[in-house]
């Protein structure tokens, strides 16, 4: 035999001892949820899971329990186990064995809480965080009784049973593995260890930008009637049918909405010409956002024009037309026609309009608005709408504009949505979410909000329901559910008007109408020109004054003041609330600010508020009959109301007046 049959033979040998070996010792797998420094909640019933070969027995030691616990693997290999577990303490370690035993070292026993949401229970102290004094906070992280497991982004069509996670599973608390972890969840986590010694396992599972109906299961959704249709093309792709392309989708859904602007006849743009308007057509002074011009919550097709006094100098020569930022996307015609098209809302909007076309006298500028989401307008900075020549001629556009409606995208069928990423219903749920409801756990943190803002109005029902799903998922029914109510953002604006960030805290503030719920109030610590605001640190903590207060047994203010009634007195509106221990007060010790108040008219204006005992008095000089008052109803109020702990008022309305929101989808 020769030396290259020889060495062939044998590793042939060994494949096959390694196969044999393989069929009678089939090492039991494990979820990733299951690793060294793990932490069990206390207390309970904990299920301990995983697969091997069917058939096998499993059995299960602990070092807390001189007891064993065992079951025989299904047909499909699959196993759990539930362990009673005890107060806290630790470390501990769990053996499981099929034949081969499985170590899980220097486990705790503690409270285990699921952290989640969009972007700001994302922000990470480091990396693109980087929130207040980060490098210190990194730097004195060290608490190995609180434990970390980091999931990462994943979606999928179907429930899945395991979460992709980072670090190979749980890590402890330390400098080396905070800095890319959930700023809030960590401080969330301090702030309770510091107060109880109790280990906290932090279950970090949240994606930035993302919609709740995607944290939510199909079977909740599908009672919704404004997310069945998109559960079912989802349970679909899941199941691998076939269909349009989302390109393809969208340029039916785009004839559509052509089919649909009024501004168009048979596909051929209609409103752009010299012809006299309608008395349809209204007023409106640009630059600005139609939703803060009195057409609060209009997503569709806008089309504005302005006629326009050309000097007979500029005939006959090539100009510029300078239209700022446009949100979204526009058509402009000069004379009835196409002299340009930009999609985006933050492109710069200059066009060239040919010599040719350049007539001395009278000329019409039409341009076309479509807004998807959110605000939309000719919205740049005053100064800029202009046409100019290479003469250094300039000629001022700001000012009033006529507009007309072309489309109200309520008015059909909403636009389709991508068959991949993370904004589609249920995909974050069945693969970031699902694989851990069988572990049993304290309780829920939760910030998101931003963007569902839009559609605030549709969160009063999805929210609470996607709560109660959880609770459902965990067989958990009451574990405890607290969330961040939005921050302050974006510009301050003086009068009282529309907002939707408004709603969408007033569709949070109801949802504490859930038993086990509670709200951290952040509407003092936001940030005008950054929607992930830097301070952290107290956005974990009043998350963690709920859960001492409620959890803990530890007598401590964790909310500021709620409106609870209101009582009409002449002119005057008086109001009360509650968690107004320690007094009510305005934080700066100025007069109260961010009240509002209307009449049966619904107009709002500025008030004046009075503290008087634990109520507020509101009133205006401009309402004589009020019926309602609002408070920070505002994207980024104004506003300085605090009980005597210093934590802020809840935004809230004490009408149910039809909101700007309300039908979007």
């Amino acid at each position: 035999m020769n030396a290259k049959s020889y060495f062939s033979q044998k590793i042939s040998l060994i494949l096959v001892l390694l196969a044999c070996t393989t069929s009678t010792q089939a090492k039991v797998t494990l979820p990733s949820v299951f690793s060294d420094y793990m932490v069990f909640q206390q207390k309970t019933n904990a299920a301990i899971w995983g697969k091997t070969k069917p058939g096998l027995s499993v059995n299960i030691t602990t070092t807390w329990s001189s007891k064993a616990y065992s079951a025989r693997a299904d047909q499909d290999g699959n196993w759990k186990i539930l362990v009673p577990t005890p107060s806290y303490g630790g470390p501990y370690t769990v053996t499981i064995s099929d034949g081969e035993e499985t170590k899980l070292s220097n486990v705790l026993i503690g409270d285990v809480w699921v952290c989640s949401g969009q972007s700001n229970m994302e922000m990470p102290l480091a990396g693109w965080g980087k929130i207040d004094n980060y490098e210190k906070e990194i730097q004195e992280a060290n608490y190995p009784k609180i434990r970390l497991l980091q999931g990462d982004h994943v979606t999928s069509n179907v429930p899945l049973a395991n979460a992709k996670v980072s670090n190979g599973g749980w890590v402890p608390c330390t400098p080396q593995y905070i800095g890319g972890f959930s700023s809030v969840a960590y401080f969330f986590a301090r702030e309770i260890y510091k107060k109880t010694g109790i280990p906290i396992g932090l279950i970090h599972t949240s994606w930035g930008g993302t919609i709740a109906e995607a944290w939510t299961s199909a079977g909740t959704l599908k009672k919704m009637p404004d997310f069945a249709a998109a559960v079912d093309k989802i349970e679909k792709a899941g199941q691998g049918a076939t269909g349009l392309s989302l390109e393809q989708q969208m340029e039916e859904w785009q004839k559509l909405v052509l089919k649909n602007d009024a501004g168009y006849v048979n596909g051929v743009a209609q409103w752009t010409s010299t012809l006299p308007e309608s008395p349809s057509w209204k007023t409106m002074t640009l630059p600005v956002l139609w939703e803060k011009s009195g057409i609060p919550g209009f997503d569709g097709v806008m089309w504005f024009r302005k006629s326009i006094n050309i000097p007979a100098s500029w005939a006959g020569k090539e100009i510029k037309l300078n239209l700022g930022t446009i949100d979204d996307d526009d058509v402009t015609y000069f004379n009835g026609e196409k002299i340009g098209e930009t999609k985006g809302y933050n492109a710069t909007r200059i066009y060239t309009i040919p010599a040719a076309k350049v007539k001395a006298g009278a000329n019409v500028l039409a341009v076309r608005i479509f807004d998807g989401i959110g605000d939309g307008g000719i919205y740049g900075d005053q100064n800029i709408l202009s046409l100019t020549n290479a003469a250094g001629g300039r000629i001022s556009l700001d000012g009033e504009w006529t507009y007309n409606k072309g489309l109200d995208l309520k008015d059909i069928a909403a636009a389709p949505v991508s068959n991949e990423g993370p904004n589609r219903a249920t995909v974050l749920y069945n693969a970031m979410i699902n694989p851990y409801i069988q572990f049993a756990i304290r309780g829920a943190i939760w910030y998101q909000g931003e963007s569902n803002a839009d559609r605030a109005s549709q969160y009063k029902e999805l929210f609470p329901n996607m709560i109660r799903d959880w609770r459902s998922s965990w067989k958990q029914p009451d574990f405890p559910f607290y969330f961040v109510q939005l921050a302050n953002f974006m510009k301050v604006i003086e009068r009282p008007g529309p907002s939707a960030w408004a709603e969408l805290r007033d569709a949070q503030l109801k949802t504490l109408s859930l038993p086990n719920t509670g709200m951290a109030v952040a509407i003092d610590i936001g940030d005008a020109v950054d929607i992930h605001p830097k301070n952290k640190q107290e956005v974990g903590r009043r998350l963690a004054l709920i859960a001492l207060a409620k959890d803990y047994g530890i007598k401590t203010a964790y909310s500021g003041p709620q409106f609870q009634t209101q009582q009409t007195e002449g002119s005057a509106i008086k109001l009360t609330f509650k968690f107004a221990e320690g007094g009510l007060k305005a934080k700066d010790g100025t007069e109260l600010k961010g009240f509002t108040i209307a009449g049966a008219d619904q107009k709002f204006y500025t008030a004046k508020a009075t503290i008087k005992g634990n109520q507020v008095i509101v009133s205006s000089t401009e309402v004589t009959g009020p019926v309602a008052v609002r408070y920070a109803w505002a994207d980024n109020p104004v506003c300085n109301l605090v009980n005597g702990a210093d934590l802020p008022a809840s935004p809230f309305r004490t009408d149910s007046w039809k909101e700007i929101t309300y039908g979007k989808k």
